[in-house]
């Protein structure tokens, strides 16, 4: 009886091993499967779903250096804060999405994208609140509450309490966190989901009165 039990669980454990080669011959082809990259490739071939990047595996230090620039790297990485007016985004009204730098999962829309004065990105709202997460940050004698990406765990800014209505919130974002994708751009860098929220819309530019 000992035998046969052992030569059935070699058959189960043969069987088994078989079907997973089937399957991982599959996945690479799988559209979801294809998120695992280690640092998305965004081409014209590819019109995946990045709106929640379930599958994404974080690259290692070495590569993230290799990949990102030195401000990049300081800031998602090392939770540094770069210059104000002095960055990519803080002055962009352009229609489109913020992107995270590493990962690609989408953050921030131009529609939600306000002047705070600050110098740095302001928005009222994330566009995919799943991708954004939150911790309180008590660094420099004061209180904050920090905001990473979900995935990668990117370093993006702060969230207050001073924004404009309708949310009354500011998310202060660090340029160098993100990649933008302009409106027209959407579909063909694997973000179709997005470009009805462009058709006949006019960017949030609303001013408002907020802490340093």
């Amino acid at each position: 009886m000992r035998h046969r039990a052992i030569e059935y669980v070699v058959r189960m454990v043969s069987r088994l091993s078989a079907n997973m080669a089937r399957f991982d011959q599959y996945l690479p082809y799988h559209p979801r499967y294809q998120l695992q990259s280690h640092f998305q490739e965004y081409s014209h071939e590819q019109q995946q779903d990045y709106s929640s990047v379930r599958h994404f595996i974080k690259p290692s230090e070495a590569e993230l250096r290799s990949r990102l620039t030195t401000e990049q790297y300081q800031v998602t990485q090392e939770e540094g804060t770069e210059r104000a007016f002095r960055n990519a985004y803080w002055d962009n009204h352009a229609a489109g999405i913020y992107v995270d730098i590493v990962s690609g999962e989408a953050l921030f829309s131009s529609l939600d994208k306000f002047e705070s004065g600050t110098g740095w990105p302001s928005f009222t709202k994330p566009l995919e609140p799943s991708n954004i997460r939150v911790k309180s940050d008590r660094h420099f004698f004061m209180t904050r509450t920090e905001v990473r990406s979900a995935a990668a765990d990117s370093h993006l800014g702060h969230v207050f309490d001073d924004g404009p209505k309708p949310t009354g919130q500011r998310y202060c974002m660090n340029s160098a966190s993100m990649r933008f994708i302009s409106a027209e751009r959407l579909a063909a860098e694997g973000y179709s989901q997005y470009v009805g929220l462009f058709r006949g819309a006019e960017p949030n530019s609303k001013k408002s009165n907020t802490k340093s």
